[in-house]
């Protein structure tokens, strides 16, 4: 499995929000089952992060094509060299 940021800008009109719940429900899914790392959404710029695990870009592109929001964003997929953060650490040595 190869790791894929995908960038995605969004617009927003009076039916987004509608579709806010269920697009949840698809997200927390794809985390259940280990395709999505991180999802973070950032309402100031109408930019989304997701890391996710695939094969290749088309599989990431067909995760993404199944939300229901899909129709409000543009966006773009690059396949990560390094990926790295905190959580991959083993805990700090503490001495008692």
């Amino acid at each position: 499995m190869k790791k894929f940021q995908a960038i995605i800008r969004f617009s927003m009109d009076e039916e987004f929000m509608s579709f806010v719940p269920p697009h949840r429900t698809y997200i927390n899914y794809l985390i259940n089952k280990g395709v999505i790392d991180y999802y973070a959404v950032s309402m100031e710029t109408q930019t989304s992060w997701i890391t996710m695990n695939a094969k290749d870009k088309a599989e990431v592109d067909g995760y993404l094509a199944k939300s229901p929001l899909y129709k409000y964003w543009t966006y773009e997929i690059d396949e990560l060299f390094v990926y790295d953060s905190q959580q991959f650490r083993l805990p700090a040595v503490q001495l008692n």
